[in-house]
């Protein structure tokens, strides 16, 4: 009879610390799951600064889709949609007078905001006192505060503008295009802007219908690739306008034609602000 009480007192003791020692784990654990951990210690997300130089590599080549005109939608929109979808940069060359209204000013905040996929940039605050090109250009002071004024209005972060109706080129004391452009272009430069033109156009008929087919869009990158063609090597800058894409048909179109140059992996889209003119290098 002793033995036996010896024995439940034993069996008693053993199992009051077996259940105290798994309170206490519960406990370490409990409190271990409330820990914070210091800031140190967290993941920390680097958002890159508009501007931020990128690294080159020789063996890809470079696109850099420029679209001009917005805010117009509901095409704006579209390609920007159709970008996102397909996971690719491209550069909004916007006009401040397009600028008419809250929904038009809410496009253009959310390209601002979405860098590094997007890029908001200058294209003037007139389009060029409306189309009126040579009126525009014979008046060069007139034309950089028409510019400046579109920097001020639509918030561009960088100084990077493209010229209405023009293929200018303007980038750290290189000046390149038309006579009639050419002084307005020097100020701007001198005031460390770069104007940016193009290598290859998706052209238009009656205002927004694209001119040509994906397929002959693709044949021509590519030959501008392999013929070495282009304004700087392994780098094409191809110019479109939004409105060009506000139908079905228009905007399968484009998706198409970044769908197939995405298969080539030498292929990579890049905002406007990492073309090497603009980064500083030659």
């Amino acid at each position: 009879m002793k033995k036996n009480s010896t024995f439940t007192l034993l069996f008693s003791f053993l199992v009051f610390t077996f259940l105290s020692s798994c309170n206490n784990e519960n406990n370490i654990i409990s409190k271990a799951d409330n820990v914070k951990l210091p800031d140190s210690a967290k993941e920390v997300v680097t958002i890159p600064t508009p501007g931020t130089p990128i690294k080159y590599d020789s063996s890809k080549r470079y696109i850099f889709l420029t679209w001009d005109d917005a805010p117009q939608p509901p095409a704006s929109n579209i390609c920007k949609r159709i970008f996102e979808q397909q996971g690719v940069k491209a550069t909004f060359f916007m006009v401040g007078m397009h600028q008419t209204d809250n929904r038009r000013k809410n496009f253009v905040d959310s390209i601002r905001n979405a860098y590094p996929q997007f890029l908001l940039a200058n294209h003037s605050h007139s389009h060029g006192f409306r189309n009126k090109y040579k009126l525009f250009y014979s008046k060069p002071d007139s034309a950089v505060k028409d510019f400046l004024y579109a920097e001020k209005e639509l918030n561009i972060p960088l100084k990077i503008i493209r010229f209405p109706g023009s293929n200018t080129w303007a980038n750290n004391g290189k000046i390149k295009g038309p006579k009639s452009t050419l002084r307005t272009a020097k100020i701007l430069d001198s005031l460390g802007y770069h104007v940016i033109g193009w290598d290859a156009e998706w052209e238009f008929i009656n205002n927004d219908i694209p001119k040509q087919t994906a397929e002959q869009m693709i044949a021509n990158v590519n030959g501008l690739f392999n013929s070495k063609r282009t304004n700087n090597p392994n780098c094409i800058v191809i110019l479109a306008h939004d409105r060009m894409f506000g139908t079905p048909a228009h905007a399968a179109e484009l998706e198409k034609f970044i769908i197939e140059l995405k298969k080539d992996s030498r292929n990579v889209f890049e905002t406007i602000d990492h073309y090497p003119a603009v980064q500083g290098k030659q």
